[in-house]
C-alpha cells in the first residue's frame, strides 16, 4: 500500500480523492462516520474570510477566494452565491486596532467601523476582479438600510452588502469527493468505522470496529488529516519518544438553527454578517427555511466531548437581540444546535480570533513509518489543501502528478445542465416521478440524481410521513453510501434533522428502512434507537418528548411507480 489517510472528514476526504485520481494505491480510515466531525459543523459559509484581512492573512484570503470561485463552478449544484450585509455602527472605529492586529500585537478585537469595512471588501473586489463571478460590493446609508431591514438595530450608521457563497449540504460533499476518489481507481479503498492501530509486529493493524475483523498493512506513508485529533492520533500511534509536541490547539464554534417566522422574513435573501457587542462576528442567514445563526470560539482540550453548552446558546441568543431587537426568541424555537473543533495550529495567544487559519503540513520522520500532519486548514480551502498533501505525498513516493482536480467537477456537478428546469422535467418523464419529487433529487444530488431517481422508479414509492425523503430514496442512500448507524443517515446522508424536520415518526420509520436493510434483531433496533436519540438529544439538543411533538400523523400518499 502506498498511503494510508486516517481522518474521513473534508481535508481527509479531498486528499484521498488526489491520490486516488493519480492511481496511487490508498486506503482511509474513518474512526466513525465520513463527515461526522468539525466538517458537518461549519457555519455553512464558503467565503475568502473577510477578517482574516486583519491578521494580515493575505495568501489565504486570496486562496479562499480562488477555491469558493472554483467550488461555485465545480459544485453548482451545493455551492450557490449568498448576498451578505454588514450592518455598521461606526465610521472610524477598528482603524487602530486593526493597524495593531496586523502588526502582530496583542489587542482585544473591537468593533469595526465603515472605513475599516470599506477598505477590506475593496480588497475582496480586487482579488476576484479578473474572474467576476458576483457583483463588487455595495454602501448603503442608514435610511436605505432600514428601509430594506426595518427590524436591524436602530442605532446602524450604514451597511454594507457584498457576495460570498454557501453550501446547502457540507456532508453531500464528502460524501462525493469519497465516491470520486473510489470510481476512479480499483487501488483506492475506504472505510468508516474503522481504527488504525500498532500491531504487535510493529507494524499497523486496521480494525473494523463494527465486526470487530482485523488486517495488517504496510503503508509507505501515513497522513494524518484527523483535524482537532491529531495530536491524539499521533500520541496513538507513535513510539513514546518521537519527540512531536502538539500540532493544533482547537477551538469550538456552535451554531443554533431557529424555527421563527419572524426572524426568517426579516433577513429577506441576505446573510447578516455582524459583529456582536464585544467584537465577536456572528452570521445568520436563511437555511432550509429556518435560519441558522453562530458562532462562538472558544478553546477546547477534548473534541470528543464538544456540544453547544447553555452558555453558548445564551451568547448567540443575546447577539441576536443585540442586531435584532424586536425580535425576541423562544427556547422551542431552537430546532437543532452544533458544535466542531477548528484545527487551528497549536498558539499560545490569549484571543482566539488571532490564532492563523491557514494549513501547512508536516511530516513526522521518527516513527518508523513517515506521518504527514495536515495542520489548519478551513472548510472552503479543502480542495487546495488536499493537493497541497497530495502533492508533498507524491514527491515523497517519486510518483507524478497525472490530473488535477482544480477545474474538476465534483460528483453532481459533473455536467451541469445549463437549462435546470428542462434537465428536471426529462428526469420526472424518464422515471415516472413527480415533476416536484426529480426537482428535489437534482437539488440535493445535480446530475447524480440519476441514479437515485432510476432506482426509485424501479418499485412502488412513498413519502415518509412529515419528511420530503421518500422511502427507495432512503433505501438508495443505505445501500450505496456506506450508512452503518441511524445517526448516519438521519444527520449526515440526509438534512432530516438539521433542517428540524425530524420527529419522531420520521426516526422510527428510518430506523424500520435500515434495520430491515441491515438484518437487524429487536434488541439491535432498540439500541441503535436508544443510541440515536442519546446523541440527539447530547449533541444536538433534541430530547424525544419533542421529536414525539413533532410526529406528524400517518396520510402518506403513493408516488407514482416507473
Amino acid at each position: 500500500m502506498d498511503v494510508c489517510v486516517l481522518g474521513g472528514g473534508i481535508n481527509g476526504l479531498s486528499v484521498f480523492r488526489e491520490l486516488a485520481l493519480q492511481g496511487l494505491r490508498v486506503l482511509l480510515i474513518e474512526k466513525h462516520d465520513y463527515c461526522s466531525g468539525a466538517s458537518a459543523a461549519l457555519s455553512r459559509m464558503v467565503h475568502g474570510g473577510l477578517r482574516y484581512l486583519e491578521n494580515g492573512e493575505f495568501t489565504l484570503v486570496k486562496e479562499s477566494l480562488v477555491e469558493r470561485d472554483r467550488l461555485l463552478r465545480n459544485a453548482p449544484h451545493l455551492v450557490a452565491p449568498l448576498a451578505t450585509t454588514v450592518p455598521i455602527f461606526d465610521v472610524f472605529s477598528g482603524l487602530a486596532n486593526g493597524i495593531v492586529r496586523f502588526l502582530g500585537l496583542s489587542r482585544r478585537p473591537s468593533r469595526r467601523g465603515a472605513i475599516a469595512i470599506k477598505a477590506g471588501l475593496s480588497i475582496y473586489d480586487l482579488l476576484t476582479r479578473k474572474r467576476a463571478l458576483m457583483p463588487r460590493h455595495r454602501f448603503r446609508g442608514r435610511r436605505s438600510t432600514l428601509a430594506k431591514w426595518p427590524a436591524l438595530n436602530p442605532t446602524i450608521r450604514s451597511s454594507a452588502t457584498y457576495y460570498d457563497a454557501w453550501v446547502r449540504h457540507p456532508e453531500r460533499i464528502g460524501m462525493e469527493l469519497l465516491q470520486d476518489g473510489l470510481s476512479a481507481s480499483s487501488e483506492a479503498a475506504a472505510l468508516n468505522y474503522a481504527e488504525l492501530r500498532r500491531s504487535e509486529s510493529g507494524g499497523f493493524l486496521v480494525v473494523d470496529t463494527i465486526d470487530g475483523a482485523g488486517v495488517e498493512i504496510k503503508p509507505g506513508l501515513i497522513v494524518n488529516s484527523t483535524g482537532g485529533w491529531i495530536d491524539i492520533t499521533n500520541g496513538a500511534l507513535l513510539p513514546p519518544d518521537n519527540g512531536c509536541g502538539p500540532l493544533v490547539g482547537g477551538t469550538k464554534g456552535s451554531h443554533l438553527v431557529i424555527d421563527n417566522p419572524q426572524l426568517r422574513e426579516a433577513l429577506g435573501d441576505h446573510m447578516i454578517y455582524y459583529e456582536n457587542e464585544d467584537g465577536r462576528i456572528c452570521i445568520l442567514f436563511p437555511y432550509f427555511g429556518k435560519v441558522l445563526v453562530g458562532s462562538t470560539d472558544i478553546r477546547v482540550d477534548d473534541p470528543e466531548t464538544v456540544r453547544c453548552e447553555e452558555e453558548e446558546r445564551d451568547y448567540i441568543l443575546q447577539s441576536l437581540a443585540f442586531v435584532l431587537p424586536g425580535i425576541e426568541i423562544a427556547p422551542t424555537e431552537i430546532v437543532f444546535q452544533f458544535s466542531g473543533v477548528r484545527p487551528l495550529p497549536a498558539s499560545s495567544d490569549n484571543f482566539t480570533g488571532r490564532i492563523p487559519r491557514d494549513h501547512f503540513c508536516t511530516t513526522i520522520e521518527n516513527a518508523g513509518t513517515p506521518v504527514l500532519c495536515m495542520i489548519g486548514g478551513k472548510w472552503t480551502t479543502f480542495r487546495s489543501f488536499g493537493e497541497l498533501a497530495a502533492n508533498m505525498a507524491l514527491e515523497r513516493l517519486g510518483r507524478p502528478r497525472h490530473v488535477s482536480t482544480a477545474d474538476r467537477a465534483i460528483g453532481g456537478g459533473r455536467h451541469f445542465p445549463a437549462d435546470r428546469d428542462s434537465w428536471i422535467s426529462a428526469l420526472a418523464l424518464r422515471f415516472g416521478l413527480p415533476r416536484t419529487q426529480a426537482a428535489e433529487l437534482f437539488s440535493r444530488y445535480g446530475t447524480d440524481a440519476e441514479p437515485v431517481a432510476s432506482f426509485i422508479g424501479q418499485a412502488s414509492d412513498a413519502v415518509i410521513p412529515g419528511a420530503d425523503y421518500s422511502t427507495r430514496e432512503v433505501l438508495f442512500l443505505i445501500r450505496n453510501e456506506a450508512v452503518e448507524h441511524l445517526d448516519d443517515l438521519l444527520l449526515r446522508r440526509t438534512t432530516l434533522a438539521v433542517s428540524g424536520a425530524l420527529s419522531l415518526g420520521i426516526l422510527d420509520a428510518a430506523l424500520e428502512l435500515l434495520a430491515e436493510e441491515k438484518g437487524w434483531s429487536t434488541a439491535r433496533r432498540l439500541s441503535e434507537r436508544a443510541r440515536c436519540l442519546a446523541l440527539l438529544l447530547e449533541r444536538h439538543g433534541i430530547d424525544e418528548q419533542t421529536l414525539g411533538a413533532r410526529t406528524h400523523q400517518p396520510g402518506d400518499k403513493a408516488m407514482a411507480a416507473g
